[in-house]
Parts: C-alpha cells; sequence; structure tokens
C-alpha cells in the first residue's frame, strides 16, 4: 500500500506545482491570441462552463467537501486506490490547485481560449488532467470489465 501511496503523492505534487508555475505566467500577464486559440487570463467564478457561479464562495467549500468525501472513498476502497493510484494523483493534484484559486483569487484561473469554427470554454492544465484522470479510470474499469467477462467464460 506505501508503493501506491507514494506514487500518489508523486502524481499529486507534480500536477500541482505545473500547474501553480503555468498560472503564474498568465497572473504575471501574459497573453497570446492566435487564429486557433487564444490564451488570456479569465478568473472563472464557476466550474466547467461557469456553471453554478451563483453559488459564490461557497463553491469552494463544496468542492473541498467533494474532496474530503473522495479521500474517504479512497481510504475505504484501498484496491480502487491501488488499482488507479496514478489517476488519483493527477485528479487530486489538479482539483487542490483548483480550489486553491478559489481561495487566492476568488474564482479558478483559466487561460486557454480555443475559438477555431467554435467558441469553447475558457480552461486550463488541471482541468485537462482532471478530464484526463477521470478517463484513465474509465479505460481502465472497462478493460477490468472486459477481463473479467473473458475469464469467467
Amino acid at each position: 500500500m506505501a508503493k501506491f501511496v507514494l506514487k500518489a503523492t508523486a502524481f499529486v505534487m507534480i500536477i500541482f506545482i505545473l500547474d501553480r508555475i503555468i498560472k503564474s505566467f498568465f497572473l504575471s500577464g501574459f497573453e497570446w491570441h492566435g487564429e486557433v486559440f487564444s490564451l488570456y487570463l479569465v478568473i472563472n467564478k464557476g466550474v466547467a462552463f461557469s456553471m453554478f457561479a451563483f453559488l459564490g464562495e461557497w463553491l469552494k467549500f463544496i468542492q473541498i467537501a467533494i474532496i474530503l468525501l473522495l479521500l474517504v472513498f479512497i481510504y475505504r476502497e484501498k484496491s480502487f486506490f491501488e488499482r488507479h493510484a496514478v489517476a488519483v494523483g493527477i485528479l487530486f493534484g489538479a482539483g487542490c490547485s483548483n480550489v486553491l484559486d478559489r481561495f487566492l483569487y476568488g474564482g479558478v484561473v483559466d487561460y486557454f481560449a480555443w475559438h477555431y469554427w467554435f467558441n469553447f470554454a475558457v480552461f486550463n492544465f488541471a482541468d485537462v488532467m482532471i478530464d484526463l484522470a477521470v478517463v484513465m479510470i474509465a479505460v481502465k474499469m472497462i478493460f477490468e470489465r472486459q477481463d473479467k467477462a473473458i475469464k469467467a467464460k
């Protein structure tokens, strides 16, 4: 179990630090505008697509509660944690960085805006890492289910 905790903690730290470094560039005034996408600072008071912005200050506490509930789940479901330690580390590193933004800046620091053919929500590295972690968990669970079905035959 200790090696899984160490692996997850390493990914928490790597993702958290990378996200903080990237966001610091945009907080210092960096901007770039291109034909396909642009990079500029946006403070997102909500979550994806600015949903739930109406929750204001409560949103950061709700997100902390969700993180704590996930920690309880991980603690209770040790086999899940062992199978998905990397993805869990990525998820927690990114999630904690976004929650920290809410305390420091009143919202999440977003900066990547896609605008070729259609306008998409402005997002950040942590958002991508959260999506990646969820996909990693889902894909692994699908393959595990297929392996069980094959072995059961």
